[in-house]
């Protein structure tokens, strides 16, 4: 049998996400969610060859593994069992294959294979890697009915370039809008400063974003922010762990205080799936070295978790 070089197959004896079943080949794939590692990014002093997130998509998966006992058991989040008595097909399609420093090519390798779940039916989990990774990612949804972007983070990554980088992680929502299968945004939990200057801020909202700062979300409540997200059938997240707070979010290369909290970041995922149809997700910028006892990786297997599950109980996935 000839391998599918486009993945790595998660290792024997390495966890796979909620303990589900690996896959080796992404043509044969049957699944309802394909969790895919993209363990890279493309970073702007050129020096490194690896992204400081290259080992988030390990770090999430062995911390979801606590979870996987109790997928039958009742939680009081969901007031059942957290995939309503649904049969959800889960697989792990590994990573990506990459080559360090081959910034184009691993690019290049990302959209093919989110292209190749996208063609099995199934809905694309992407565990990055730094927030570069979504460019790929959104390029392989071209030739598909359009979508609204929903992006979780505490910046906006609207720069055309930086240090003459023009597909690293400050320019992923440009490059979004350029997209014509992209057909809005909201940019959500945004706060104090970061790469974006008045003009980036100007031309974001020039394109229609949606821009709503975590302190409005504070206080507006989450109800409120999903009324101000652009109504689409279809929804694909992008969620930047430093959306979050600090507390339950320490590692990441950029923590600001006042971030989403854990339940609001649940319901907002909830929200949208009740909303649309959830047709990709991303979770990007954990730093496992910088992390305090696993809690980034841990809220962001979670909260991937409690997304899911809002897909079964919505009759998105499952049977």
């Amino acid at each position: 049998m000839t391998r599918d070089l486009r993945i790595v197959p998660v290792p024997l004896g390495k966890a796979t996400f909620l303990d589900s079943p690996r896959c080796d080949d992404l043509s044969t794939l049957e699944s309802d969610v394909a969790i895919l590692g993209v363990p890279y990014g493309y970073p702007y002093d050129m020096e490194g060859s690896t992204s400081a997130s290259a080992s988030a998509p390990a770090a999430i998966r062995a911390q979801s593994v606590r979870w996987a006992p109790y997928l039958t058991h009742y939680d009081y989040d969901f007031g059942s069992d957290i995939f309503a008595g649904r049969e959800v097909r889960i697989v792990d399609c590994g990573d990506v294959a990459m080559t360090p420093g081959d910034f184009a090519g691993n690019s290049s390798a990302t959209t093919s294979a989110v292209k190749a779940v996208l063609d099995r039916g199934a809905v694309p989990i992407v565990l990055g890697g730094d927030h570069a990774i979504p460019i790929p990612v959104f390029r392989a949804y071209e030739g598909r009915d359009s979508m609204v972007i929903v992006q979780l983070d505490q910046h906006i990554d609207w720069r055309e370039e930086r240090n003459g980088v023009s597909e690293g992680l400050s320019s992923t929502m440009r490059r979004a809008a350029e997209m014509p299968w992209v057909s809005g945004m909201a940019q959500i939990g945004l706060r104090a400063v970061g790469s974006a200057r008045q003009g980036e801020v100007d031309d974001a909202l020039a394109y229609g974003s949606v821009q709503i700062r975590a302190e409005d979300l504070h206080a507006d409540g989450v109800a409120a922010v999903l009324e101000r997200i652009p109504i689409s059938d279809r929804y694909y997240i992008t969620f930047d762990a430093d959306a979050l707070d600090v507390p339950i979010a320490p590692g990441v290369l950029t923590p600001g205080f006042g971030g989403i909290t854990y339940y609001e970041a649940s319901n907002l995922l909830r929200g949208l799936a009740r909303k649309g149809k959830i047709v990709g997700y991303d979770i990007v910028e954990v730093v496992p070295s910088l992390d305090v006892a696993n809690v980034t990786s841990h809220v962001c297997a979670r909260l991937t978790l409690n997304l899911i599950g809002e897909m079964a109980h919505t009759g998105q996935i499952g049977r």
